[in-house]
């Protein structure tokens, strides 16, 4: 049975981001039972401490796995992960400056998702960003395998660093429910909302994501209901563009949704699904936006065109967003056809287990 360890998410069960819900549909069902996987986990982030989980086992670090801590997280992970396994999956390169040591004191196989090139985020310092790069660099050097989860990063890496990568994506068939019809009319009527008669974006709030963009296009017509679902509080700009436009009627500022049977709700009942991520590569709620069939207005990059397989509509200012969502008649069923073939967790686990 290959022995595989899984480095560098905040942990299973998943509650925060992309890389924790890659690891939780990857193990437990779509899982072959000759792979055991080992999860590292936050113990400062996860509440719920369990040994085992989805069949797989759970080791805690006493670190946050993100902000600050999150390099000596990962380092702190790996190090924990040195004996007893076949392969090492590093989600992210945060601490892959430490990956030379680790490959002289390790036999496993390094296998690297090296994300959606973090240190081209505006929210971080010039420093910072130098480390990121740096750190970037080491993993595609001493990786044994690179993973890019997007054709352009692909491209990236082969005009950057000159060496091949692995294209796997995300997985989106998760987000299908069971929401009861009544259930969803109880929860549209508490928000105000008719079925395909708004539009919605679930993002983080960051300027990254383009949120001031949606916001103005759909400021500039009141004609358009829109839901933005987000983490608001959580920096200055995402607490000015609140307090912005929290004054128009028919744009709801909502704060982010635990409840999956309500997010479920919101998505599956949307006219439209607007996404505004400019970096990264492929986003997973983007993937899982698709799954709903809506027409899909995306930020006009080479990731969310390689994403969507050309199939949505795009736009690079909010000039180019009002013109469409006041648009007739946008088809979203091509995407929905090429997310089912092309991003079911399934599919996905079977790519990652081939590289092991």
């Amino acid at each position: 049975m290959k022995q595989v360890a899984i480095v560098g998410t905040q942990g299973v069960p998943a509650s925060y981001g992309g890389f924790e819900s890659l690891v939780e549909n990857i193990i437990g069902e779509n899982c072959s039972p000759n792979i055991q996987y080992t999860v590292f986990c936050s113990g400062k982030d996860m509440r719920d401490k369990k040994e085992t989980y989805k069949g797989c086992r759970l080791i805690y670090i006493p670190l946050h796995a993100n902000g600050v801590q999150s390099i000596a997280y990962d380092i702190l992970s790996m190090l924990r992960a040195i004996r007893g396994y076949d392969v090492i999956l590093v989600l992210g390169t945060s601490g892959c400056m430490f990956l030379p040591i680790l490959k002289l004191l390790s036999s496993s196989r390094m296998i690297i998702n090296i994300d959606g090139l973090e240190h081209r985020r505006g929210k971080w310092s010039k420093l910072e960003r130098w480390v990121l790069k740096y750190s970037e660099a080491m993993a595609v050097k001493y990786a044994d395998v690179i993973v890019a989860d997007n054709k352009g990063i692909q491209d990236y890496v082969t005009e950057t660093y000159n060496t091949s990568s692995t294209l796997i994506a995300y997985g989106g068939d998760h987000v299908d429910r069971n929401v009861p019809e009544k259930l969803q009319n109880t929860y549209l009527t508490g928000y105000g909302l008719k079925r395909n008669k708004y539009a919605i974006t679930v993002c983080r709030i960051e300027p990254e994501n383009n949120c001031h963009i949606i916001l103005e296009a759909f400021a500039r017509n009141p004609q358009r209901t829109f839901v933005f679902v987000g983490n608001w509080d959580h920096n200055k700009y995402a607490r000015h563009l609140k307090e912005k436009y929290a004054r128009y009627t028919h744009i709801v500022i909502l704060d982010a949704i635990y409840n999956l049977d309500i997010l479920y709700t919101l998505r599956v009942n949307a006219g439209m699904y607007i996404h505004g991520h400019s970096a990264g590569g492929t986003n997973p709620s983007l993937v899982e936006a698709m799954f709903f069939g809506r027409p899909i207005l995306a930020y006009n990059v080479t990731y969310n065109k390689e994403t969507t397989n050309n199939e949505a509509y795009y736009f690079s200012d909010n000039e180019e967003l009002s013109r469409l969502i006041i648009r007739e008649n946008l088809s979203g069923g091509q995407m929905k056809e090429y997310a089912q073939a092309n991003y079911t967790w399934k599919r996905i686990a079977i790519q990652y287990e081939a590289l092991y």
